[in-house]
């Protein structure tokens, strides 16, 4: 089983990154924005469904800890690993627009789970705070969209060979089955791993930290390599940073108009961490004025990753 799921990851992403590159070609909108959307919010499937399923099912904490887990993951792993392969470059929009807005937006939610006590006697999201999550995100659709349409220029990167993606129709195939296989396949792992470690007594939380985290952030993962191995740095810059987004956002939103959430054993350190995966792009993208991720802040963010795992261990 562990098999077929790493063969259905690699297939899918391969389909899923193809295909969105063909449209973003197709119709020149940038790999960053294909990125951001297309990619970002379908491998991010996984946590949508982990969230809502696990506030209905009564483990609020997993809900949260899942989003909370999955960007923490996203950016010190998923983008360590994908720098330390190669370097991605930062444009003058991800600097001014797109870091910037994943920091506030982390901030912004975590300021509404902390204010939370004073509204709901307890920290974290309750519907009201879902239907303001909601409507940020439906502004940031609309902000990203008009914003990218105004500049309207080719992408500078590696074409994707269009011979089998000159119809539409093979093009949205290829992202559909695609995600298919990303999030079927990171399913098949989730519900191993989750399994193995509630036997050995490990909390809710820390499973929603980790496991759950971890393996519904294997489609953004393998998205991610694959992204990088066609050198399609910004697609996968946009799938990264399009997921933290969406996750907090739209998830989160979800998850809490469904039903709503408390933080359970996630802690502020633990948001604190998050927002701090965020700041470290926008620092990269200013030291030395160099404007790339490379394999020195790639070993950095990769420490930072190992470093908090060890404090969650040892907590």
């Amino acid at each position: 089983m562990l098999i077929l799921s790493l063969v259905l990851l690699v297939v899918g992403a391969n389909w899923l990154v193809d295909g969105s590159a063909a449209i973003a070609r197709r119709y020149h909108i940038s790999e960053y924005i294909i990125g951001a959307t297309i990619v970002g919010m379908g491998t991010s499937m996984p946590e949508l469904v982990v969230s809502v399923v696990s506030g209905l099912g009564g483990h609020p904490e997993i809900a949260i800890g899942n989003v909370v887990g999955s960007n923490i993951f996203n950016v010190f792993l998923i983008l360590g690993v994908t720098a330390l392969m190669m370097p991605i470059k930062y444009t003058r929009t991800n600097i001014r627009r797109d870091i910037p807005l994943n920091i506030a937006v982390s901030l912004f939610v975590m300021a509404l789970c902390a204010l939370s006590i004073y509204t709901r006697g307890e920290y974290g999201l309750g519907r009201v705070e879902g239907f303001l999550l909601l409507a940020c995100f439906a502004f940031y659709l609309w902000y990203s969209l008009r914003s990218d349409a105004k500049q309207a220029v080719p992408d500078e990167e590696v074409e994707v060979d269009l011979g089998r993606y000159r119809s539409m129709a093979v093009c949205i195939a290829s992202i559909v089955l695609g995600l298919g296989g990303l999030i079927f396949g990171g399913d098949m792992f989730v519900d191993a791993a989750s399994a193995i470690a509630r036997e050995w007594g490990v909390s809710e939380a820390i499973i929603g930290l980790t496991i759950v985290a971890g393996g519904t952030s294997l489609p953004e993962l393998v998205s991610s390599i694959i992204a990088v191995s066609k050198k399609k740095g910004q697609m996968a810059l946009g799938n990264i940073v399009g997921s933290n987004i969406f996750n907090l956002l739209l998830i989160l939103g979800v998850s809490s108009l469904v039903q709503p959430l408390s933080m359970g054993d996630i802690t502020f350190v633990d948001w604190g961490v998050m927002v701090l995966s965020a700041v470290m792009l926008l620092v990269a993208s200013l030291t030395f004025k160099k404007r790339v991720l490379d394999r020195t802040d790639a070993i950095l963010l990769l420490l930072i990753y190992a470093a908090y795992m060890a404090w969650l261990v040892m907590g």
